[in-house]
């Protein structure tokens, strides 16, 4: 459903076309306007990749017998923003911070996403019956698959202990963005533009392999389908890339002289 809504919006601002109309310079005079709107590259690039899937999904079933006019369309090229994380001294003045605010929820919200690596939306709206055997059950995820984090009893227990005290018709929280946002600038950090509660989620994969987490297991929590995005993260090993170190030629060559 939260496809679909992506779609009909990129449609409406395309200006509604018959699609036997509808040609590439079309798509690269929407892509000249939303960049000029301010949109990122990587929004921009995700409607690309939707209008192509559609064409692609009509001609395999048969129903659309020209090209797809997406095809020779390539994304746009763009450098990979500064990526941020918080250290532990960081979380610890942050969680202050919220506990001092009087919205009741956003320190728990902002405690599921340091657990889980969710999306602030992921974590906002969370349901009670999504909360099971000591993990919380992602269904409505940005990748449209479900996935399973396992959390601690404690966290467990104090969302279970909130949403009794103050949970809705199975869901646990009220809306806390911008109470999020605005603790964030009292804070004596700076984070890269655009980031705010994206942050969690960046912190929750940065000290998962800087404690020594598996980059596969890695993927799978954060829902990525593809490793590509995940490896951003696998610079942070304590380990990573030693075999640089242990398995060039030189290396070999001193540990040879050191047995004659």
């Amino acid at each position: 459903m939260n496809r679909q809504k992506k779609l009909l919006n990129i449609c409406e601002k395309l200006g509604n076309p018959i699609a036997s109309n509808f040609k590439p310079s079309d798509f690269a005079d929407f892509r000249n306007r939303r960049i000029e709107e301010g949109a990122s590259e990587n929004t921009i690039n995700h409607d690309h990749a939707y209008l192509k899937s559609v064409f692609s999904e009509l001609i395999k079933t048969g129903e659309w017998n020209g090209d797809n006019p997406l095809k020779r369309v390539k994304p746009l090229k763009f450098d990979e923003r500064e990526m941020s994380f918080l250290t532990t001294e960081q979380i610890s003045e942050l969680l202050i911070l919220l506990e001092q605010q009087k919205n009741i929820h956003v320190k728990l919200i902002t405690k599921v996403c340091l657990s889980t690596g969710a999306r602030w939306g992921e974590a906002e709206g969370l349901r009670l019956g999504q909360i099971v055997n000591h993990a919380i059950r992602f269904n409505q995820t940005k990748s449209g698959k479900i996935r399973t984090v396992p959390i601690a009893v404690d966290l467990e227990k104090e969302l279970k202990e909130h949403y009794k005290a103050h949970g809705k018709v199975e869901k646990l929280f009220e809306p806390s963005y911008n109470c999020f946002c605005n603790t964030l600038t009292q804070t004596s950090f700076t984070l890269p533009e655009g980031q705010a509660t994206h942050v969690l989620r960046h912190t929750f994969a940065s000290h998962f392999m800087m404690n020594g987490g598996n980059i596969l297991t890695l993927q799978k929590l954060l829902g990525h389908s593809t490793l590509t995005m995940t490896m951003r993260y696998a610079h942070l090993a304590p380990d990573h890339l030693n075999e640089a170190r242990d398995l060039n030629p030189i290396t070999k060559i001193f540990q040879k002289d050191e047995h004659i």
